[in-house]
C-alpha cells in the first residue's frame, strides 16, 4: 500500500514538473518573441527579462553626437518630465551606448541593436544609428525593453511617398509634421509634386477658368506661384534642412510638359492649341528658354533651393497622338534629364516610355524612373533599358480622396499580405532586384474644391505609411500576421511630440470651462476622428463671425459671418448648420465627427448630418432631349454631368477661444 501511494506521488510530483516546465517554456517563448515595431525588425534572438534605461546616453562615435542628441529631444517629447542626458565617459548598466562601427550589413542604413543590462545601437554610419534609435523609442512606447539582439537591414533602400501639394496647398507646418511621422517609421524619402492643374469639366470646360498652379516662390517669373498659396524660397529650404536633420531626402517635382497649366496662365503663348492648354506646344522653342530659366533659379548657386541629390522632371501623360509629337516629347525629356545633370543632381522622371516609343534617343544612365501605370512604362522594359526604377503602381498604391476611383483609404491588408516593392502591378520581379530602388505611395488631390482637408488627407495617410513602411522594410521577412499588426499599431505614436490625428487615449475625456479669448491648454489643438464634444450655452446676442474655439486649422462659429448659423470653417471651406443659436436661453450643443459626416446635436436631439455628398456639373452641351419638334413641352432634363464628392468633416478646434459673448460652461471632448 505504502509503495502504491509513493509510486502515485512520484508521477503527481513528475507531472508538477513537467508542468512547470511547459509554463516555463511558453513564458519563456512569450518573454523572447520579437518585439512588436513598425517596421518590423529583419532579424531578432531574444533573451529572457526587461531592462529599463538609466537616463544616460553614451557617445562612443563623435559623428553619432547629432543622433544622441535628437534621440535626448525626442525622449523628452514622448515622456513628458522624463529626461535622457548626453555624457562621456564609461557606460554603466542602463546606459544607451552609440557607436559608429564596420557590421556585415548592406547598407549603410542598417544597425545592430542589443539589449541586454545596457542599450547598445552599432551601426556604419550615423544614418542606421538614427534608425535604431527610432526602434528604441518605439520600443520604450510600449513599456520595459525587451533583452535580446537584432541585426535589422532595410530590403530596399528607398522608402517613400508622394505628396500633391500641386491641387491643394498643404501648409508647411504640415510638411514639417509630415517628415517627423515618416522618419519614426523609417520612410527616407518625400518626394513633393510642385504644379499642377484641374479637371477642365469641372470648370465649365474652359481652360482659363481652370485653376493651374505653382507652389515655390519665383523671382525669375514674377506672380508665377499661385495666389492660393505657395512656399517662400527660404521656407523650402528651411523644410530640407530639417528633413535631411532627420535622414528623409526631400525630392522636389516640377511636373512638364503636360501638367503645365499653371504655366500656361502665366504665359499663354507656350499652350498646345492641339492638346489643350494643360499642354506644353513642344514646337515653340520658348517652351525651353521658360523652363531652363525656372530650373536655374532652384538649382544655380552656391546654396540653391533645391538641395538634395534628386529632382523629378515630371513628364506624366503627355499625348502620344501623333508620332512626331512624340518625338518631341521624348527630345524634351531628354534635354531636361541632361540639364538636371548639369547642376550636379540625379533626376528622376514618371515613366512614359511604352506611351511614347519612338527613335529619339533618351538617356538611362544615372536616371530614376517612377513606374506607376505599366501601360505608360512596362517595367521590365524600362529594367532592359537600364533604367533603376521605384515600384508606385496605382492601381495597388494610389489615394485620390473622395474621387470615386482609385483608394479612398489603401486596401491596406492586400498590402501587407500581398505586396512588395518587387510587384510592379502585373509583372513580379525577383526580391531586391538591383534595379529596382524601393517603393513609394502617393496622395493625388485631383478634385479642386471637393471639401478635403489636410486633415482628411493625413488620417488617410497614416495607416498606409505603417503599412508600407514595414513593406519597404522588411519586405517578404514580414513574420507578423495582419490582424495583429493592425491591431498593434494604434499603440504607437505618429512620432515624438507628433498628433496630427488628434487622437484621444481609449476612454478620455477633456474637460474645461469656456472664457472668451483663452488658450484651452487641453493637450490637443484639434480632435480628431471619432469624438463628440459637447457644451453647455447660456445664450446671449451674437455679432456674425463670433468664434468659440479655433486651432491652426479651424474654426467652429457660433455665428457664421455669412448668416449667423452655426459654421465651421478649414482650408478656406465654411460649412455651415441649419441651426441658429437663439437670443437668450440655454442650449445644449453636441458635435460629433467622423472621416465622413459631421453631426450637430440641440439638447440631445440630432438636429443634422452634413455628409459627403455627391455634387454635379451640369453644363448645356449634357442636355438630353429626346422629344420631337411637334411636342408640346421639352422638360429640362440633363444626364449626371461630371460628379464630384465633397466631404465636409471637421477635427474640432481646441487651441484657444474666441470672440463670444454668450456664457459657455461644461465643455467635454472625448472619443467615441
Amino acid at each position: 500500500m505504502y509503495n502504491k501511494y509513493k509510486n502515485k506521488n512520484k508521477d503527481m510530483k513528475q507531472l508538477i514538473v513537467a508542468l512547470m516546465v511547459l509554463i516555463g517554456a511558453t513564458a519563456m517563448a512569450e518573454d523572447t518573441k520579437r518585439p512588436f515595431t513598425i517596421p518590423e525588425l529583419t532579424s531578432w534572438d531574444g533573451s529572457t527579462g526587461t531592462m529599463e534605461p538609466s537616463g544616460r546616453i553614451i557617445v562612443k562615435s563623435k559623428q553619432l553626437r547629432p543622433v544622441a542628441n535628437q534621440l535626448a529631444n525626442d525622449y523628452a517629447l514622448l515622456f513628458k518630465g522624463k529626461k535622457l542626458t548626453v555624457v562621456s565617459g564609461n557606460a554603466r548598466p542602463g546606459d544607451i551606448v552609440l557607436t559608429c562601427k564596420k557590421l556585415d550589413v548592406t547598407p549603410s542604413e542598417g544597425y545592430r541593436l542589443k539589449i541586454g543590462d545596457m542599450v547598445e545601437i552599432d551601426a556604419p554610419a550615423a544614418i542606421g544609428a538614427f534608425w535604431g534609435t527610432q526602434t528604441l523609442l518605439q520600443l520604450l512606447e510600449q513599456g520595459p525593453l525587451p533583452k535580446g539582439e537584432a541585426m535589422d537591414v532595410p530590403q530596399y533602400r528607398l522608402r517613400g511617398f508622394m505628396i500633391d501639394v500641386g491641387r491643394k496647398f498643404v501648409p508647411l507646418q504640415y510638411l514639417k509634421n509630415l517628415v517627423r511621422f515618416m522618419a519614426y517609421y523609417k520612410m527616407n524619402t518625400l518626394q513633393i509634386h510642385l504644379n499642377d492643374k484641374g479637371e477642365q469639366r469641372y470648370f465649365e470646360n474652359d481652360w482659363d477658368k481652370t485653376p493651374g498652379t505653382f507652389r515655390l516662390e519665383c523671382d525669375t517669373y514674377p506672380g508665377l506661384a499661385s495666389t492660393d498659396g505657395y512656399y517662400t524660397k527660404e521656407e523650402f529650404i528651411e523644410l530640407q534642412k530639417m528633413a535631411e536633420g532627420l535622414h528623409v531626402e526631400i525630392i522636389p517635382e516640377i511636373d512638364a510638359p503636360a501638367h503645365a497649366l499653371g504655366f500656361t496662365h502665366y504665359r499663354p503663348e507656350l499652350g498646345s492649341k492641339e492638346y489643350g492648354m494643360d499642354h506644353f506646344d513642344l514646337s515653340n522653342p520658348d517652351v525651353y528658354t521658360f523652363m531652363d530659366d525656372l530650373f536655374k533659379e532652384y538649382l544655380s548657386g552656391k546654396e540653391p533651393v533645391f538641395r538634395g541629390p534628386h529632382v523629378n522632371i515630371g513628364t506624366d501623360e503627355y499625348s502620344n497622338r501623333k508620332q512626331e509629337v512624340v518625338e518631341q516629347f521624348r527630345a524634351y525629356t531628354d534635354h531636361y534629364l541632361s540639364l538636371i545633370k548639369q547642376y550636379g543632381k540625379h533626376p528622376m522622371l514618371w515613366g512614359a516610355l511604352t506611351h511614347a516609343k519612338g527613335k529619339t534617343p533618351m538617356q538611362v544612365e544615372d536616371v530614376l524612373m517612377n513606374c506607376w501605370y505599366n501601360g505608360y512604362a512596362q517595367p521590365d522594359s524600362m529594367i532592359q533599358l537600364g533604367y533603376q526604377v521605384v515600384s508606385i503602381p496605382d492601381r495597388w498604391v494610389y489615394i485620390v480622396p473622395a474621387a470615386g476611383y482609385y483608394y479612398d483609404y489603401l486596401n491596406c491588408e492586400f498590402l501587407y499580405n500581398e505586396w512588395t516593392p518587387a510587384r510592379i502591378a502585373d509583372k513580379t520581379f525577383p526580391e531586391q532586384h538591383p534595379q529596382i530602388e524601393g517603393g513609394m505611395f502617393a496622395v493625388w488631390n485631383d478634385h479642386f474644391g471637393n471639401g478635403i482637408s489636410t486633415k482628411d488627407i493625413h488620417h488617410r495617410i497614416f495607416p498606409a505609411m505603417q503599412t508600407l513602411s514595414t513593406k519597404c522594410w522588411t519586405g517578404q521577412k514580414t513574420t507578423l500576421p495582419y490582424a495583429e499588426f493592425d491591431k498593434l499599431r494604434h499603440t504607437l505614436s505618429e512620432a515624438p511630440g507628433i498628433n496630427e490625428l488628434g487622437r484621444l487615449r481609449a476612454g478620455e475625456q477633456k474637460l474645461a470651462k469656456m472664457e472668451s479669448g483663452k488658450t484651452l491648454n487641453l493637450g490637443l489643438d484639434d480632435v480628431g476622428f471619432d469624438y463628440a464634444v459637447s457644451f453647455d450655452i447660456d445664450c446671449q446676442p451674437e455679432s456674425k463671425g463670433a468664434i468659440l474655439a479655433q486651432s491652426d486649422y479651424a474654426i467652429f462659429y457660433l455665428s457664421s459671418p455669412q448668416t449667423g448659423r452655426l459654421a465651421f470653417e478649414r482650408d478656406n471651406y465654411l460649412n455651415e448648420f441649419n441651426y441658429t443659436l437663439p437670443q437668450s436661453g440655454k442650449v445644449n450643443i453636441r458635435i460629433e465627427g467622423t472621416n465622413k459626416e459631421t453631426r450637430l446635436f440641440v439638447n440631445g436631439r440630432r438636429q443634422q448630418v452634413l455628409s459627403t455628398q455627391p455634387v454635379y456639373v451640369i453644363t448645356e452641351e449634357n442636355r438630353v432631349d429626346h422629344l420631337t419638334d411637334k411636342a408640346p413641352f421639352h422638360p429640362t432634363v440633363y444626364s449626371t454631368g461630371n460628379r464630384m464628392y465633397y466631404v465636409p468633416t471637421l477635427f474640432f478646434p481646441l487651441k484657444q477661444t474666441g470672440n463670444f459673448k454668450s456664457s459657455v460652461t461644461n465643455l467635454n471632448v472625448r472619443s467615441l
